[in-house]
């Protein structure tokens, strides 16, 4: 019976889900990066900020623009990128691809990086419009594979 009641709650779940990733609907996703457990041979532990949001220029496909800041010491670390969510129909469950652009600020020396980002996470509603979002990534680096980075981050979704 437990089992039947779980599974019940979790197509009803859904079924509201659904309804959030239409066409000409919003979603915003801000975080800590604190929140972000990742890996790669240049960075440490660290603490930011960053924000994501976009459109949904069809049902269960969004389109996804990204501003994120790393402050730690002797680095600054800006992030830009745009790229794409799809939903898949009733579930919470995404994959996501964009193009990021990052600069590290050294104090006196620069550096600018482009990678691909991949990522696999769910949406899971808390209420009607805010969900939490349990994700992976892969930041593929194009100019030094020391840059390249695997992740784990959550944040949060408000979709209106």
């Amino acid at each position: 019976m437990k089992k039947f009641l779980v599974v019940a709650c979790l197509l009803m779940a859904a079924v509201g889900a659904h309804a959030q990733f239409e066409k000409s609907k919003w979603v915003v996703n801000p975080s800590l990066t604190g929140l972000d457990l990742s890996h790669n041979e240049l960075e440490d532990t660290r603490l930011g900020i960053s924000a994501q949001g976009g459109a949904f220029v069809a049902d269960n496909v969004a389109l996804i623009l990204t501003l994120g800041a790393d402050w730690r010491k002797g680095t600054d670390i800006y992030t830009v990128g745009v790229g794409g969510r799809y939903y898949f129909q009733q579930t919470g469950v995404y994959l996501g691809a964009g193009l990021r652009a990052k600069c590290w600020d050294f104090g006196s020396d620069n550096y600018t990086d482009t990678a691909i980002s991949l990522e696999a996470g769910y949406a899971y509603f808390l209420t009607r419009t805010v969900t939490i979002e349990p994700a992976v990534y892969y930041d593929l680096s194009l100019k030094d594979s020391d840059f390249s980075k695997f992740g784990f981050k959550v944040g949060f979704g408000f979709y209106f």
